[in-house]
């Protein structure tokens, strides 16, 4: 980062505001220096200094995340995925069937090589046969009880230590200068709200994700409840992040990141709105400290999304080259 020069424009913007606190110290600490740090200072300077042509008012302050792959891990598959295969396993003997009917079959007989050919209908069969029947309280606890005691198969840690640190440091970057930041990923509205404002910093209602219907249900002790079913309701990714934004944040993002082919339309939205705008993907390069993937992987595949960010000059950062850590536990 050009220090010297980041510092000055904040100095002279004091003669309008306080000089922020993140401005004392290095607001990105486990980012290398180079032009996608430099760029994310810049952004943030010139939008929120005061009578700057870039200006952003603090209500518009928008900045919107994808959650898989760009806050945090999503390999080998997709943590709710791995979160309903376990409960496959736990509803098994109530449902002899299984053993017999795929995809459930598979799931039972640890069959990796059927599970990783899984078709998008046969995940939705899966998710709907663990997800559904079940009060959103009742969801949410097994979600917190899954999260407390599961591990990841490789770096056997909690899902949840698995969260990138120089994208903790950005989310508390922006929020340092009234951004307010969202989740908006394809994954489970009702499996990240449990555990978001804990280990992101975001509350349960700026996560946008997929949904089921949901049903009013008022119980015989006159206790009303609201029940999940295994009807799809809405599928946050791809051209649906848009229409997620505008449907429950109802302003467009002038700042978007993302990792994948499914953040392409969520990074579009925000370049077509008016003034400054930040556009980010998240690649996936680092095969030691995590995974490297990209055009050819079935999860988080990033191909179409790439090229565009190429051709538009977004950001695109190099896990590799970018960071310095990827996890928080790197750091103890």
């Amino acid at each position: 980062m050009q220090r010297r020069s980041f510092v000055g424009s904040v100095i002279a913007a004091s003669l309008l505001r306080p000089v922020p606190s993140w401005a004392q110290g290095d607001p990105l600490p486990s980012w290398n220096d180079g032009p996608n740090r430099q760029s994310i200072i810049d952004f943030v300077t010139r939008t929120t200094t005061p009578g700057g042509r870039d200006w952003i008012p603090p209500p518009e302050r928008i900045a919107t995340f994808d959650n898989d792959g760009t806050l945090w891990t999503e390999q080998p598959m997709y943590f709710q995925m791995l979160f309903a295969l376990d409960r496959i396993k736990a509803l098994a003997s109530q449902h002899p069937e299984w053993r017999t009917t795929e995809p459930f079959r598979s799931v039972l007989a640890d069959d990796r090589a059927q599970l990783a050919a899984l078709s998008e209908k046969a995940m939705v069969d899966i998710v709907a046969a663990t997800h559904a029947g079940l009060t959103t309280e009742q969801f949410r606890q097994i979600v917190l009880d899954w999260m407390a005691t599961a591990r990841h198969p490789r770096f056997n840690r909690p899902y949840t230590d698995l969260v990138y640190q120089p994208m903790l440091e950005l989310l508390t970057l922006l929020r340092a200068n009234q951004f307010k930041t969202f989740i908006v990923s394809g994954g489970g509205i009702e499996f990240m709200r449990p555990w978001a404002e804990r280990v992101y910093g975001i509350p349960p209602e700026q996560v946008v994700g997929s949904s089921a219907i949901t049903r009013y249900v008022m119980q015989a002790s006159d206790k009303p409840v609201l029940m999940k079913e295994a009807k799809v309701e809405f599928v946050d990714d791809g051209p649906g992040k848009p229409v997620g934004i505008n449907h429950f944040i109802g302003r467009r993002p002038s700042f978007a990141f993302g990792n994948s082919d499914g953040d392409q339309q969520m990074l579009e939205w925000t370049a077509a709105g008016d003034g400054l705008r930040y556009m980010g993907l998240v690649h996936h390069t680092d095969a030691v400290r995590e995974y490297a993937y990209d055009r050819g992987s079935p999860v988080g595949r990033l191909d179409k999304a790439w090229d565009e960010a190429v051709r538009r000059k977004w950001t695109v950062v190099d896990m590799k080259a970018d960071w310095k850590v990827i996890y928080p536990f790197e750091l103890r």
